[in-house]
């Protein structure tokens, strides 16, 4: 349709034909909406059908973030959801882009991340017949199993509502991705200005507070009365609800010992005198009441049963009581009993509880507290330990020192993390002091999330950016140095080189000329790829090397990869969850 046919039509407002000033185009449309509702960040890949979308949402002011390849923008777009507690924007091409983007979009889902995926995708009548066009795909029908919640806009009136609606569903009850399909020919319908501006919807409360019942309340305060080795377990949804002083006062007052999950780390700070992560093998099984505040009983914490809670067999519960604090009541009972469920958002529900907590409080008993002390004491003293030491090449313990020491001294820098080996000893050795510093890989535990939320933290916070990545891992998003160097971003990225995935030492078991899967090209130089685009590179074998250019790197702001070499043989198959790793009994015959 032409625009003069196109303003033929849509011009319902006046018997005159409308001139091009006073008409206004899909693209237009889409911008407007999204900067209607305070968002003003796209992270993407340009191309068919969306690349002057993102041209002119950079002509409009918004900041567009131009990737090379769609799933890194995808978790971009995610963690920025996370950090802004509202939706990150990606936006790709059709079909192979979508799919791309697909992953990020369900992981952020998995998650409880806000994002929304806008893909660009073919004509309807061409799809629905399966007449062949270019990158022809039902997007929308592959979107909704993986997703919170998928929408097609067909009609340029239909625009602000389906943004409204797409933002809405991303932020209300539990947060999750939601995709947007706009078919290309959307983007070029036009309609009359002043109607399409009235067609824009500004959403209103996209996440009301929800508050807890009252009776459930009591329940809960009347079960953690009775606790004689309390807990409480703060998972990522505590440190994404942002009532960090009211969870902290919860803690506080009641003198409850607290274990929070990787995303949680900072909440507190680490070094906080009540958390018991230094003995997390111990309170877990010993605990009697244990009060979830934003954490699953999912397979992070062993579903709620089995050995890791005192259980004599996987399936076996252990003898505590829970205490769950969730927005989404069909989470309660989904692996043991929950004896006292409080739906509801996270600071209604803490708020809730606190009014019930006075002077009068009875407080846990010093047996507990002790019980837990001299292990996180016993432990720690095994960490120092193993942290003193100085081996040649580098250990995990020997440069991850070096990561501990310069966050403990720049307690505002990001910690992106992600790995097996790297990403475990990380966890346990870097410590966290404020609240949403530490992204990692989340629930689904997946690989490839660095260099995307690393550009997200640098673009949203405006902070320094420290990813520690294993060399495997870094090998999933690597190409993204580029994208970091483009925009000159304060990201720092430090590979812990051992030469493979988990360990450089497999052997090929046929005795072939091949390498084991498991094995890269020994010594690669991968601060040669940030050298490639303008940033600094560094080559270091000693903690002393690694901390003079963690130091510079910080100082510098400059976009820096470290390439730290470790010693090859250090790592484990896994890493911690070498349990759901199956390895084979009936080897090569």
């Amino acid at each position: 349709m032409s625009n003069a046919q196109a303003a033929s039509v849509s011009n319902i407002n006046g018997s005159h034909e409308a001139t091009e000033e006073e008409l206004i185009d899909g693209f237009h449309l889409v911008i407007k909406a999204l900067q209607l509702n305070d968002i003003h960040t796209i992270y993407g890949v340009p191309g068919i059908p969306i690349t002057d979308l993102a041209r002119l949402a950079q002509g409009q002011g918004m900041r567009v973030i131009s990737f090379r390849h769609e799933q890194h923008a995808g978790n971009a777009a995610a963690i920025a959801g996370y950090l802004n507690a509202k939706p990150g924007v990606c936006l790709t091409v059709s079909a192979p882009g979508f799919l791309n983007g697909l992953t990020a979009l369900a992981n952020a889902t998995t998650n409880c991340f806000p994002m929304i995926l806008i893909s660009g995708s073919s004509e309807r009548e061409v799809v629905d017949l399966q007449q062949g066009d270019y990158e022809e795909m039902d997007q929308l029908a592959i979107a909704k199993p993986l997703c919170k919640a998928a929408f097609r806009v067909l009609h340029v009136e239909d625009i602000g509502i389906g943004i409204a609606r797409a933002i809405r569903a991303a932020v209300s009850g539990r947060p999750g991705g939601v995709y947007l399909d706009l078919p290309g020919k959307l983007f070029v319908q036009t309609i009359d200005k002043a109607w399409g501006q009235r067609s824009l919807v500004k959403v209103v409360d996209p996440a009301p507070k929800q508050h807890p019942d009252q009776e459930a309340l009591e329940r809960a305060i009347e079960l953690l009365k009775t606790a004689q080795k309390p807990l409480i377990i703060l998972g990522k949804g505590a440190a994404y609800a942002r009532c960090d002083q009211a969870i902290k006062q919860l803690i506080e007052s009641t003198g409850i010992p607290y274990l929070p999950m990787s995303m949680a780390k900072g909440l507190l700070p680490d070094d906080h005198p009540q958390s018991a992560q230094a003995a997390r093998s111990y309170v877990l099984p010993q605990a009697d009441v244990v009060l979830l505040i934003g954490a699953r009983l999912n397979w992070l914490l062993a579903h709620g049963k089995g050995k890791t809670w005192g259980g004599s067999s996987a399936k076996q519960w252990g003898g505590q009581q829970f205490i769950q604090i969730d927005i989404a009541a069909t989470e309660m009972d989904s692996n043991v009993a929950i004896n006292a469920p409080l739906v509801g958002d996270i600071h209604s529900c803490v708020n809730g509880l606190q009014k019930f907590i006075d002077a009068s409080w009875p407080k846990p008993s010093l047996a507990w507290l002790k019980a837990i002390q001299d292990k996180k004491n016993k432990n720690s003293q095994k960490m120092a330990e193993a942290l003193a030491n100085n081996p040649s090449p580098m250990s995990f313990h020997s440069a991850l020192r070096v990561v501990r020491d310069v966050i403990q001294d720049n307690p505002e820098a990001i910690l992106v993390n992600e790995g097996a080996n790297a990403l475990d000893f990380t966890r346990s050795i870097v410590n966290m002091y404020q609240p949403r510093k530490r992204l990692d890989v989340g629930t689904w535990g997946v690989m490839g999330v660095g260099m995307g939320f690393s550009v997200a933290a640098a673009i949203e916070t405006g902070q320094q950016v420290i990813a520690v990545e294993g060399d495997s891992a870094f090998g999933f998003s690597g190409m993204e140095i580029e994208t970091i160097c483009r925009y000159h971003l304060p990201v720092c990225v430090v590979v812990l080189n051992n030469n493979g995935v988990y360990r450089g030492t497999d052997v090929n078991q046929s005795g072939g000329e091949d390498v084991a899967p498991t094995v890269f090209v020994k010594d690669a130089r991968y601060e040669k790829l940030m050298e490639a685009f303008g940033g600094a590179g560094y080559y270091v074998t000693t903690p002393e090397q690694l901390m003079q250019a963690m130091k510079q790197a910080i100082q510098s702001k400059r976009p820096t990869l470290i390439n730290a070499i470790i010693d090859e043989a250090a790592g484990t198959e896994s890493g911690r969850i070498a349990n759901l790793n199956p390895t084979a009994t009936l080897k090569n015959k």
